[in-house]
Order: C-alpha cells, then sequence, then structure tokens
C-alpha cells in the first residue's frame, strides 16, 4: 500500500487520461477510500509479472507542428501519446523495483546521467567540464564530438531489453513484466477529434510512461565506450565524446573512429539505432 500511495502522489491530477477516460484524480480517490482495491489488483501482476492487454492500448493525439509551410508531409505534424492512467501507475511501481535491481547488478553505466533520481542537466554540464579541465592539465589539446540518437526511445527491441535483462541477472518477474509490457501494443491516432483504426505497434517504448525513459537508458548503456585519454557520457539520448591528444587534427581521427565504433555497435539489427551529430 505504501508502494501505491508513493506512485499516486508522483501523479499529476491534471495529465490528460488515455482511451478509457479515467483522471488520475479518480485512482487517487479510490485509493483514498478503500486501499485495498488497487492493491489486489497489482499484486498479481507485479509478482507474475504481466501488464494487462487492455492497459496497452493508447491515444495518439495528432497535432499541427507550428511555422510549417505546407502539411502535405508527416514531418509537419507531431504526435502525443496517452496511455492509461492505471499503466502509469503500475509503470511506477515498476520503476522502483528495476532501478533497484539494475543499479545492484551494475547495469546503469556511471557516466549516464538524466532520467535518473540524483541526476540532472547540471551533473551532466560539471561531468564534461571537469573531464576537459583535468585532460587540459598535461597540456593536450582536447576535443568533444556531441550526438544524438534519432527516435530512440521508438527503436527500442523487445527481445534485446529482455536479453540484456536476463544477462544482467534482473529478476525475472521484472524481465517477464517488461516484455509483456513493451509487446502487442496498439496506438490509435486522433486527429482534429476523428479517432482512427487501433493499429498494431511492437517496436519501442511508449510515450508518457514513467518506465519508459528507465527501459531506454538500460538499453544504450552498453554502448558506451572506454575511451583512452578522453570520455562518454550521456544524457538520455544525448551522447558525448571528448578526446584528448597534442593536436586537434589527432583528435578528429580519434573521434572519427570512435564514431564509427560507436555507429557499428548501434546501427546492425537488432538495435537499429541511428546516431546523428
Amino acid at each position: 500500500m505504501k508502494e501505491i500511495a508513493t506512485a499516486l502522489s508522483k501523479c499529476s491530477p491534471t495529465s490528460a487520461p488515455g482511451p478509457d477516460g479515467i483522471s488520475n484524480s479518480t485512482w487517487k480517490q479510490v485509493n483514498k477510500i478503500n486501499p485495498s482495491v488497487l492493491l489486489q489488483i497489482l499484486f498479481p501482476l507485479v509478482s507474475l509479472g504481466y501488464h494487462l492487454a487492455s492497459l496497452k492500448g493508447s491515444n495518439g493525439i495528432v497535432l499541427d507542428k507550428p511555422g510549417k509551410p505546407f502539411y502535405e508531409s508527416p514531418a509537419s505534424f507531431s504526435i502525443i501519446v496517452l496511455i492509461r492512467t492505471f499503466s502509469k501507475i503500475l509503470g511506477r511501481i515498476i520503476v522502483s523495483g528495476l532501478l533497484l535491481a539494475a543499479r545492484s547488478k551494475s547495469l546503469l553505466n556511471p557516466n549516464q546521467c538524466g532520467s535518473l533520481p540524483g541526476l540532472s542537466t547540471y551533473d551532466a554540464v560539471l561531468t564534461l567540464f571537469n573531464d576537459v579541465r583535468t585532460l587540459q592539465r598535461p597540456r593536450f589539446k582536447v576535443s568533444s564530438l556531441f550526438l544524438d540518437i534519432k527516435a530512440g526511445f521508438d527503436n527500442i527491441d523487445n527481445s534485446t531489453l529482455a536479453r540484456i535483462l536476463r544477462e544482467g541477472r534482473i529478476p525475472l518477474y521484472l524481465v517477464s513484466w517488461v516484455s509483456s509490457f513493451l509487446g502487442e501494443r496498439s496506438c490509435t491516432l486522433v486527429f482534429e477529434g476523428a479517432q482512427g483504426t487501433p493499429a498494431p505497434w511492437n517496436v519501442g517504448a511508449p510515450q508518457g510512461s514513467p518506465i519508459s525513459p528507465l527501459l531506454f537508458l538500460l538499453y544504450v548503456a552498453p554502448l558506451h565506450l572506454k575511451i583512452p585519454r578522453g570520455l562518454m557520457f550521456s544524457y538520455v539520448d544525448d551522447f558525448a565524446l571528448s578526446a584528448s591528444s597534442l593536436s586537434y587534427q589527432s583528435n578528429i581521427r580519434h573521434l572519427q573512429e570512435l564514431f564509427e565504433k560507436l555507429e557499428a555497435k548501434a546501427l546492425p539489427p537488432p538495435r537499429h539505432l541511428l546516431f546523428c551529430c
């Protein structure tokens, strides 16, 4: 009950509900009247590692991107995905257990910032600044290459992530729940108030779910490289590679080699991640 109360306290009462139209404030009121209701529903799902099929549907609200000269291309629109609030509550409960397990098994790279408790943009900036200053002390030249993973959340492969979790000795009920959560999803596009037909969605983590950022961090953790006289760190889907030597030309060659190595690890199936400079 304490875990459920903590998860509900992090749910905004003003967040838009998913396809069922049930708001966070409704679940908070239910838990206030009778806390055992949510406990009896959620406990079997967590312990059995199962995400109900009825919770996997979502609405994709299609919005015009402002300032576009014309709207004949899909690139002129953005989609806000709304999932069921009950799924968010369950996701927050799973996050606490999965994060604890991942840290105990060292599955999260120490140079990952963002979407983790106690780590923010401030930490990322200070890390880069401190590392550059440290590398410059032997009178080295320092160069940094900044990369972004294109549509990273949308390209998480369920089977690859499950293998990472299993090999990392994450408890099986958590591995099973993650696989169930990501598998056999569907999304219904809503354009100008009109709903389309639900379409299957079998790759990627849903936008708006509290567990999606953590799943992405676990997915990309193996991509971190060890750089002699340098550093690689990331802030969610943004990566920075720093290298030092006696000349900028050497740094450029080294960073190019590192980029090609990183791209080789990220792009081939089944990972399908594309880095953009």
